[in-house]
């Protein structure tokens, strides 16, 4: 009966193996920071001083040149295709359907920790799109989409 019991237990361990299974993976945090006209989203390095200097970026947007999101990631397993970071934002509407634009970054797989990860919208792009009003930040292994984060408005 303990043999019965023993080889059961090793069989049922054996399939629920969860190294079969692909990768994990989330985007933990995304922060938008408008940039000045000289490329900065802070004067100094204090956070409060950054959320401070958002403030004045947000409501003055003659002295805006960009948007930066910087994002936080994470995979856990094994990854068999390739990482990639999707940010998709939405501009002011103009006539029937809101300005949209997709940037895609390849990352390396991330390991035992999170990472950081950047992109920038900025220049001619930036005035195309006018005011942001939302965005979606999506974490893809291949085809499959691991993680998500999103505006309240998206």
């Amino acid at each position: 009966m303990r043999r019965l019991f023993f080889w059961t237990f090793v069989l049922c361990s054996l399939a629920v193996n969860p190294q079969t299974f692909g990768a994990t993976g989330r985007v933990i945090k995304v922060l938008p920071h408008f940039l000045d006209l000289k490329g900065r989203a802070a004067l100094t390095p204090s956070l409060y001083d950054r959320d401070a200097y958002q403030v004045v970026l947000r409501e003055h947007p003659e002295k805006r040149s960009g948007i930066r999101f910087d994002m936080q990631w994470k995979t856990k397993g094994p990854v068999w295709s390739d990482l990639k970071l999707r940010v998709e934002i939405r501009g002011v509407a103009q006539g029937d359907a809101p300005k949209q634009m997709i940037f895609e970054r390849d990352l390396e797989a991330a390991g035992w920790f999170s990472r950081w990860t950047s992109m920038t919208l900025a220049g001619q792009e930036y005035k195309t799109l006018g005011e942001v009003t939302a965005w979606r930040v999506t974490l893809w292994e291949g085809n499959e989409q691991l993680g998500e984060q999103k505006s309240f408005l998206w």
